[in-house]
């Protein structure tokens, strides 16, 4: 079943994600008159195809889900009626033909803006950046960062979640900067300390860097106590209720929530014995654990969550949401930043600064799908959003076959004052390809190492 909802998840990112920046060519060819064949979503034998319009435009959803494209009348590629010879793509002006090309990319960019924008309009829940003490021999311990320490700014940039302060440390990280971290301590005191990132090496910018670095999130003792209690779970049904200090778990004491938590998931399907203390009394509870699906092993549930301090809860938890205007200019420029930094990653990896082990193909891309879109539809956004900026620079890459490639060819076609010759624009195609299939295989390679190493 979770393999089910994770190709679900995966299968409609992609659909939203191509439909749009194929939309983007559809929607510009057509403002500047070009007749438009067919749109099709995916690759391949179609499975379902349908004509529509006043150009009897075939619209097309086909087998293989990676990518799509859309057919323009072309003279290099048929018969054109000369009556309609004006309305091909290539008898366009070089502008014309550049402004179709670039819609694709440009599409997904808005797109990314528009999630962005509604993710900063509804509020987006996050953990604040309190840290934990670093492990030694780390750059956080030679910086002197503390358990407790609230991080305010990387360099000149606020921070008001862990997720954003990773993202300015992996920035930083990528040109090995020594970089200011200005700190709030758990006094209430504001202190700068320096935090150097020039020993961090291409193969540790990867999803563990911040351990790497020895930034460890602070983790606030959770009492045993039990807080909610699902309707009809097992916790329910056995007799445990709210307020109900747990002080052992078959017969073994516990002195925090996350005992209790390790105890049930290594016994699915089996009866847990919990000793409580209810109203001063203690008395003992038995709980057939429900079963669930763990990943790799099942794991136990009795649908209980803690009682959690709101003191202590307000200085880990925060929420980000701006006015719809300020909203719109911070989506805008939260654009603009991944988009540079993901061609800054790939321009240090083309030159051997970043390992291309952070390549991620289709199975990685999927698990992160599926993964969001379990956690809540603003997880599921906020990663639309990314892969939507990452599909639009890849595109604009200057390689043949892409977006990126024909727009090439167009600037030279701009200098030299004629079209480049059909032979260069063949010998191109082959490169492309080589190219492309090339990365698709470090990606796949990749996605395989992940998922058998862990």
């Amino acid at each position: 079943m979770e393999l089910i909802f994770t190709i679900g998840a995966f299968i409609l990112a992609l659909g939203i994600l191509i439909v749009f920046h194929e939309f983007g060519h559809y929607f510009v060819a057509r403002l500047a008159g070009v007749k438009v064949l067919r749109f099709s979503v995916g690759f391949g034998m179609p499975l379902w195809s349908r004509k529509m319009g006043s150009d009897g435009t075939e619209w097309v959803i086909a087998a293989i889900p990676f990518g799509g494209y859309v057919k323009m009348l072309d003279e290099r590629e048929g018969e054109v009626d000369p009556a309609e010879r004006h309305r091909a793509f290539n008898c366009q002006s070089v502008w014309r033909r550049i402004a179709i090309v670039s819609a694709g990319p440009i599409a997904n960019f808005v797109l990314a803006v528009v999630f962005y924008w509604i993710l900063f309009v509804s509020g987006v829940p996050g953990l604040r950046p309190v840290l934990a003490d670093p492990p030694e021999n780390t750059p956080a311990a030679y910086a002197q960062l503390a358990s407790g320490d609230l991080v305010l700014k990387v360099a000149d940039v606020a921070v008001e979640t862990w997720q954003q302060m990773r993202w300015e440390l992996l920035d930083h990280a990528v040109r090995k900067d020594i970089v200011a971290l200005e700190l709030l301590d758990e006094q209430e005191h504001i202190r700068l300390q320096q935090l150097n990132l020039s020993t961090i090496g291409p193969d540790d910018l990867d999803a563990d860097l911040l351990r790497k670095i020895g930034i460890v999130r602070f983790s606030a003792p959770i009492a045993p106590v039990i807080g909610e209690l699902s309707d009809d779970g097992p916790a329910e049904r056995d007799g445990l209720k709210s307020g109900d200090r747990i002080a052992a778990v078959d017969g073994k004491s516990v002195e925090r929530w996350g005992d209790i938590v390790a105890a049930v998931r290594s016994a699915p399907g089996r009866p847990v014995a919990f000793d409580v203390v209810r109203d001063g009394a203690r008395l003992s509870v038995t709980v057939q654990t429900d079963t669930v699906d763990g990943g790799k092993t099942p794991i136990g549930r009795i649908g209980a969550a803690p009682q959690f301090d709101e003191t202590q809860m307000q200085r880990l938890i925060t929420q980000v949401r701006y006015a719809p205007g300020e909203a719109l200019y911070r989506a805008t420029a939260k654009m603009g930043e991944v988009s540079l930094f993901t061609l800054r990653m790939l321009g240090r990896m083309v030159v051997g600064d970043v390992s291309l082990k952070n390549l991620s193909g289709p199975i990685t891309i999927a698990d992160y799908a599926g993964q969001s879109a379990k956690v809540g539809w603003l997880a599921y956004l906020n990663f639309l959003a990314l892969i939507s900026i990452s599909l639009g620079v890849l595109n604009l890459l200057p390689v043949p076959i892409l977006d990126g490639g024909h727009l090439m060819y167009y600037l030279v076609e701009i200098v030299k004052g004629s079209p480049v010759s059909d032979r260069a624009l063949d010998i191109g195609q082959r490169i492309g390809l080589a190219l492309l299939l090339t990365l698709m295989a470090f990606a796949i390679y990749n996605d395989i190492s992940r998922l058998f190493g862990g």
